[in-house]
């Protein structure tokens, strides 16, 4: 198992790793990733929409630091704070994605992290 750290991401709030890589199944695991922005340590304001970007361009330096990409994902899992903002996260998710989207679990949770409006975590296949 490798940890894998970038500064391109928020740090992780608790005793855990931004991710973990595992060579011998060629496979990298995130930690769930909030709208915060790693260079203010705080979260980006404008609601759901921006805090979902956010969380996936955290994920995305994660695997970038991993040595993999948004492409080779292979399964996210959102938690939302409200299932009333699906629609809005979804629409943000769609966008992100190339034309091959993940396989994907969303749940509606009753707290995340620092209050967050959504959490999401993914698992993808390193390499690029």
């Amino acid at each position: 198992m490798q940890a894998i750290t970038t500064p391109h991401a928020p740090a992780a709030i608790g005793p855990y790793s931004q991710a973990i890589a595992l060579s011998e199944s060629n496979l990298v695991f995130t930690a769930g990733q909030l709208g915060i922005d790693p260079e203010t340590n705080t979260f980006v304001q404008g609601g759901i929409q921006i805090q979902t970007r956010q969380a996936l361009m955290n994920i995305e330096a994660i695997l970038r630091a991993a040595g993999t990409d948004l492409d080779h994902v292979v399964k996210t899992t959102v938690f939302l704070k409200d299932m009333n903002d699906f629609a809005q996260m979804n629409s943000v998710y769609a966008e992100v994605f190339g034309s091959v989207k993940p396989a994907r679990s969303t749940v509606e949770v009753s707290r995340l992290p620092k209050d967050a409006l959504i959490e999401i975590e993914a698992i993808a296949v390193l390499g690029k």
